[in-house]
């Protein structure tokens, strides 16, 4: 019966242990054609030789079967093998020359195994390969000789070493070719203008990312494209034409390149288009108001450009869009209100442009919104939001630094971020926010956490966090916020606020960067707040605070410049030390009720002595000062009073702080 078994699938069957050969009755199938194994879970494993003893076999598929160590050259005895898929298995070493053998293969995926070295010459003798993926690996060497496969439609090199120059392949040939890849790699120099890769009458995806290319995009003669990936390079000019005619592109990614131009019109007419990354580039001029009607765009990146005007963009009803991403612009005006339209909103960057408007609460209607960044604009006004409505309630991430806003900070605002009252349990994993499957990893650019300016940050469910920094707010800082229980960081500095530090925040237990410097905040630091064992940034310079500096867990590290400009403070990491274990921060200085009143004894003692010498000393000033005239040396004396004044001035002000 054994031999009469053609087909064995155990793909997906949560098989785990230890793969044994020696015995097993599998390597018995001789008519066995079809071997499946796939997602499997043979731990340690290496992949068996015997293998090699199934000379029926026309497809094996092993990936992400658990199975790792080198790939053994018993494969390429299996002459009918036309399908070997070894995705995801840890196979380490290089290619195997003997490969060359397996001259039947029409599909061969070594993807994510940790290969290195070049590929071996007599690979290029698999010219019935239609599907070759080669990607994920350490490869290295040129990549000039894959013109020999003639019959391929796929080929992805993605994620390597490989190196060279384009000019050098040639797609002559490739007539079939629909999915190309070569992302991720060293490849230099300018795409010619005679590399058909432009005009291959089949191709719908097209990676180049993240290499060294120069020069301009060519037009493309192709019809029938889908994706074309072009970011990460050093590319110049226009967006072609041909680009915005393409009816069937559903992704467009040239960011982080140095094309100019104005982006036309015409690209409203790809109807199917869903991702539009334009972002980090030279392009200028207005943004095309059509854009907001093209109904299946979910990303839209115009980031770090030169745009300017207003954003006249009408985003229509029932569109798509998640991501809006107009940071770094010139753009003027106030913020559309079309942008209510978009309820599957869940980022909104318009931060580092030249908005004049107040503050957009009626964005809170946003069900989705959880990423809100208006910052470095001119906004002004108030943040006056309703009690009465659940605004706001999935943000997790708001920046309304560098404007123009003032008044209070209203308790209402707070009340409504139910999202940041969560602490994500799985902080040590992480995981991009909510379900929005981007190509790209940056959600948001510029977002200031931990102390320092972050570009293109991963934003990952414990980013969770406020900056309303360098406005003009004032009042009190509402102590309703400690019920953010989520907060990472919270950055009110650079206001009018005054008041207290609310004892409050030694709920957010997994804050990790609170800067509260630049304000009038008075009191003392509550002791409660050496609770915070997460807290690796603190800055409370430049306000009035006073009292002892609490002690212990994070406090220990932080360093004078979380405290300077605050005359009141003591203790570590100051000189002046409050003794003890700190003290009442409470207080002014920490002192208890009997250093008080011997403080308090010593002051009357004191003074008395300043008055007693205080009158000797105007009886020998004045005689001074009558002898000093009478002998006409009245600039010598302007300066000695000068002096003398700057003396006595200083004296009295450090005995006036120590009493």
């Amino acid at each position: 019966m054994t031999g009469q078994v053609t087909e064995l699938n155990l793909g997906d069957s949560q098989l785990q242990g230890k793969f044994h050969d020696s015995n097993s009755s599998l390597f018995q199938l001789s008519s066995l054609k079809r071997l499946d194994l796939s997602n499997n879970n043979f731990s340690g494993s290496l992949i068996p030789p015997k293998f090699g003893e199934l000379s029926s076999l026309t497809h094996l598929d092993l990936s992400n079967s658990g199975l790792s160590g080198l790939i053994p050259v018993e494969i390429s005895h299996l002459s009918k093998l036309q399908e070997l898929d070894l995705y995801n298995v840890n196979a380490t070493g290089r290619i195997p020359e003997s490969f060359g053998h397996l001259t039947s293969l029409r599909t061969l995926t070594i993807a994510s195994c940790n290969l290195s070295g070049s590929i071996p010459k007599p690979l290029w003798n698999l010219t019935n390969i239609y599907h070759l993926d080669l990607g994920y690996n350490h490869l290295e060497g040129s990549i000039s000789n894959f013109f020999r496969f003639g019959k391929l439609t796929e080929l992805y090199l993605g994620n390597n070493n490989f190196d060279g120059q384009l000019e050098f392949l040639s797609f002559n040939g490739w007539g079939q070719l629909e999915q190309l890849d070569f992302s991720f790699n060293s490849l230099t120099g300018p795409i010619p203008s005679n590399l058909s890769v432009f005009s291959l009458p089949s191709l719908t995806n097209l990676g180049l990312s993240d290499n060294h290319l120069s020069g301009k995009i060519q037009e493309f003669e192709s019809g029938t494209l889908s994706e074309v990936d072009l970011k990460q390079n050093q590319l110049q000019g226009p967006i072609p034409k041909s680009l915005l005619d393409q009816m069937s592109l559903q992704h467009l990614l040239l960011s982080y390149n140095n094309l100019s131009g104005k982006i036309a019109s015409t690209i409203c007419n790809v109807n199917m288009l869903q991702v539009l990354d334009l972002g980090s580039n030279n392009l200028e001029g207005a943004i095309p108001q059509c854009l907001g009607e093209i109904s299946g765009l979910v990303i839209l990146d115009l980031s770090n450009n030169s745009l300017s005007g207003t954003i006249n963009t009408n985003f229509s009803i029932g569109n798509q869009l998640k991501v809006i991403k107009l940071h770094g612009n010139k753009l003027e005006g106030k913020i559309p209100r079309s942008l209510i339209n978009c309820t599957y909103l869940e980022v909104l960057d318009l931060g580092n442009n030249e908005l004049n408007d107040t503050f957009p609460k009626w964005l809170g209607t946003l069900l989705n919104l959880k990423i809100l960044s208006l910052r470095s604009n001119m906004l002004h006004g108030p943040l006056k939001v309703s009690k009465n409505q659940n605004l706001f309630d999935r943000l997790q991430i708001i920046d309304a630094s560098s404007n123009g806003f003032s008044g209070s900070l209203p308790a209402s605002l707070f009340e409504n971020f139910q999202a940041m009252r969560i602490i994500d349990q799985n902080v040590t994993t992480p995981g991009y926010l909510g379900d929005i499957e981007l190509i790209y990893e940056s959600h948001v650019s510029e977002l200031t956490t931990k102390g320092r300016d972050l570009e293109s940050v991963r934003v990952f469910p414990k980013n969770i966090f406020i900056d309303l920094s360098n406005n003009r707010f004032e009042g009190q800082i509402p102590s309703i916020i400690g019920d953010l229980i989520g907060l990472r960081t919270l950055n009110l500095s650079h206001n009018v606020l005054e008041g207290h530090i609310p004892v409050s925040l030694q709920n957010l237990s997994v804050l990790e960067s609170l800067d509260l410097s630049s304000n009038k905040i008075g009191g003392g630091i509550p002791q409660q707040l050496a609770s915070l064992t997460f807290l690796a940034v603190l800055n409370l310079s430049h306000n009035h605070l006073v009292g002892c500096i609490p002690k212990g867990k994070q406090f220990d590290t932080f360093e004078n410049s979380s405290y300077q400009g605050n005359d009141g403070l003591r203790g570590l990491p100051f000189s002046n030390d409050c003794g003890g274990s700190g003290g009442d921060a409470t207080t002014p200085f920490g002192l208890d009720q009997e250093e008080e009143e011997e403080e308090g004894d010593s002051a009357i003692i004191s003074w008395k002595a300043v008055l007693m010498g205080y009158g000797c000393g105007l009886v020998i000033g004045l005689s001074i000062i009558y002898i000093m005239l009478s002998t006409q040396y009245p600039a010598w004396f302007s300066r000695m009073d000068v002096k003398l004044e700057h003396i006595i001035i200083t004296r009295m002000k450090k005995h006036k702080k120590r009493y």
